[in-house]
This record gives structure tokens, C-alpha cells and sequence, in this order.
């Protein structure tokens, strides 16, 4: 079961009908693969949505579900705010956690990949994110919990891994990010993953600082903070319901 926003939909890995993948998906499919039991999936995440929204409307619905396991991961477009507490984003993460373990549900944790090097801005990105990672690792070191921290990722930062807007991760990103976590399962990564079968790295980009970049990407931003609007708005989650997860033959 998962729950956030655009990073856990998996925007930046693009299937060809339009469709996105993401970390969430491959880690299904691997847990699916190492298990000698079906594995049922769903995810709830939806583009765009600050963390209170991510916990109001998304939490109880997937405690309903009574799922072995819930990964979260929120708080990146709060980060993105002209101001932004870090306790309030770590207390509504905890509130997430201590529900679900109380429910008997083991809870993985995610910090997202480091994009400050690429983005307009990234120095506080930077700072804010470097205090969102540390207080998560004093926050959610306990029984129950298994905490992933994509953010100190050093490889994660290199641009091979962002897709062209420089804050979502293309596929190789996504991939990468599901290996850590299975990684931290203690679940074998399928090995056709280290020859990119489930993620190719694009050409290299330019990073940024170039007017089509902000047209296309920095403006339309802008714009939807202006007039209140998210990206998400109107977008249902890509997958509500727990279904079982179909390992692709050999």
C-alpha cells in the first residue's frame, strides 16, 4: 500500500501509453517476485498534494485496506513553499506512522532524491531538505518502521537519474529508488535491474537556466501557486484498490 504525491505515483517514469510507473510499482513487482505467495498493490498517491492532504485523505482509506505493509512519502511540495515547518512536516509523517503500526502494519518511510543541484534555488532546497532528512532519522528509528533515506543518496543526485523538468526522477531514478528500498527490506533486487531492463538513463540534459526550460516548466508552477491550483487537481489515485501484482515471464 502507498501513499503520497507525485513522487510515489511515479511521474518522470513514462510508460508509452501514457501512463507512469514509478518506485512504487517496481517495488511491487519485486516483492511479487520474491515471494512464494501472490502480493497484492495499491497506491494512492496523487500528484501535487501537500502532506496534510496526503495524510487527510489517504491514510484511512488505505488502513482499510488492512495491508501488511505502507510506504509513505510526503512533505516535498511543502518544501517547496515560500515557508515551511519542518516539526509540522515530521509530527504529521509520525501521526501516519504510529496509526499504522498500532493497526500491525509495518511502515516504510522515504525521503525523496536530492534535486537541489539542478533546480532554480536549490540552496534552500538544500538546507530544508538537509533538516527534513535529519529529523526524520531521529524521528523514525523504531520498531516497525524501516526508514529509507533516498536523500543521501549521493548517486540519486547525478542528472542521469531527473527527467527534463529537473525535479521528478526519470525512470533510472525510480529505479534506483526501488532498489533502495528493497534493498532495506532485505528483499533480492531482480538482477535484470543492475542492466537497466527497468529503467534507461536519457541523454544528458542541460540542466537549467534556459528560457524553454522556464516556459515549459517554471512558469506553469508559478502560475498554479498564484491561482491555488495543484497539478493533482481532479486526478483520482492510479490504483485504489489492492490487486494482485503480475510478475512478467522470464
Amino acid at each position: 500500500m502507498a501513499i503520497g504525491d507525485s513522487f510515489t505515483e511515479g511521474v518522470g517514469d513514462d510508460l508509452p501509453d501514457g501512463q507512469v510507473r514509478g518506485w512504487a510499482d517496481l517495488v511491487a513487482l519485486g516483492l511479487a517476485a520474491a515471494s512464494p505467495e501472490p502480493v497484492s498493490y495499491a497506491n494512492l498517491a496523487i500528484r501535487g498534494k501537500l502532506l496534510g492532504p496526503i495524510v487527510n485523505d489517504q491514510l484511512e482509506p488505505a488502513l482499510a485496506l488492512k495491508p501488511d505493509l505502507l510506504t509513505v512519502c510526503g512533505g516535498g511540495n511543502d518544501m517547496m513553499r515560500p515557508r515551511v515547518e519542518i516539526s509540522y512536516v515530521v509530527d504529521l509523517l509520525d501521526r501516519v506512522v504510529d496509526k499504522a503500526v498500532a493497526d500491525g502494519i509495518h511502515v516504510v518511510v522515504l525521503s525523496g532524491g536530492n534535486p537541489s543541484r539542478h533546480l532554480p534555488l536549490g540552496s534552500l532546497m538544500q538546507k530544508r531538505g538537509d533538516r527534513l532528512a535529519e529529523a526524520a532519522r531521529e524521528t523514525f528509528g523504531k520498531p516497525g518502521v524501516t526508514l529509507v533515506d533516498n536523500w543521501i543518496d549521493t548517486e540519486l543526485m547525478q542528472s542521469r537519474f531527473w527527467s527534463a523538468d529537473k525535479l521528478h526522477l526519470n525512470a533510472c531514478g525510480h529505479t534506483r529508488v526501488a532498489t533502495n528500498v528493497l534493498t532495506a527490506l532485505g528483499v533480492p533486487v531482480p538482477a535484470g535491474w543492475a542492466q537497466g531492463e527497468a529503467g534507461e538513463a536519457p541523454p544528458r540534459e542541460r540542466i537549467q537556466d534556459t528560457a524553454a526550460y522556464y516556459a515549459a516548466y517554471v512558469l506553469p508552477w508559478i502560475g498554479r501557486r498564484l491561482t491555488g491550483r495543484s497539478s493533482g487537481d481532479g486526478r483520482p489515485p492510479k490504483r485504489p484498490e489492492l490487486t494482485e501484482v503480475v510478475v512478467p515471464s522470464a
